[in-house]
């Protein structure tokens, strides 16, 4: 499903209604939220709508489990970190106890190590099936998810939840969900707004299945829920009776 909004301010706030939903839910039905954030720019104003009290007395923060589905290989006190960026905008905010969020970083561990342990923790807390509550991503101009960048080894991973991999262009490591677990969340969001995402969200959307260029293009939910918001500036270049992603 697509949902097509004015602006980013609405974008988000459609996000911070999908996230206390499906929180609500998941409490409901089997008594904890599991869910996986993202970074970058596109979900500051979902966090900080989330972390305003009005919002965040609507989620049982206390039974939330909070991961995350891609990372730089930094400390979470960088400024490049993803978790970083969520403590400060939404989690130091919001009655989650310390001991439910799970960056994808360890001092003392090198990536490759991380990403086997952060694989294990899923499991635990998630189950064989590896299901999500929800999950939310963002897209990059390039066409990129989570740390699934084109023409890199980890878009063809097939059994490994989670991967860690040297990223040459930027010259770090990163780590990352793989496609495989993306794909079994009940709810996978995707944020996407700005002019500069358009070229590559048309070809995501309705061009040529070609993951290696398009790493987005994997997200095929397995048994959940895909929903794209994106902007109008995002949505630029889609037909303009796009409502839905077609099968």
């Amino acid at each position: 499903m697509i949902r097509i909004f004015n602006d980013p301010e609405e974008l988000s706030w459609a996000g911070a209604e999908i996230f206390t939903a499906a929180a609500q839910k998941a409490i409901d039905e089997k008594g904890k939220f599991t869910v996986a954030l993202t970074g970058g720019s596109s979900p500051a104003k979902l966090y900080a709508l989330l972390a305003d009290p009005e919002n965040a007395q609507k989620v049982d923060w206390k039974k939330t489990f909070v991961f995350w589905g891609d990372e730089r290989w930094v400390p979470v006190t960088d400024e490049k970190s993803n978790a970083g960026m969520a403590m400060k905008t939404l989690l130091d905010a919001v009655a989650v106890p310390k001991e439910n969020i799970f960056p994808m970083w360890h001092d003392s561990l090198k990536p490759e190590q991380q990403a086997a342990q952060y694989e294990g923790l899923l499991r635990e807390h998630l189950g064989q099936d590896g299901v999500f509550d929800l999950i939310l991503s963002g897209m990059g101009d390039d066409g990129h998810t989570a740390s699934l960048f084109p023409g890199t080894a980890v878009v063809k991973e097939k059994t490994k939840w989670v991967d860690a991999y040297y990223l040459e262009p930027q010259q770090m490591f990163r780590i990352t969900l793989t496609a495989t677990l993306l794909n079994k969340a009940r709810q996978n969001v995707v944020l996407v707004f700005g002019q500069n995402k358009a070229h590559a969200l048309k070809q995501v959307l309705f061009g040529s299945y070609d993951p290696d260029r398009y790493p987005s293009q994997l997200l095929k939910p397995d048994a959940g829920e895909l929903i794209w918001l994106v902007d109008e500036a995002a949505a630029g270049e889609l037909p303009s009776d796009t409502k839905q992603i077609p099968e």
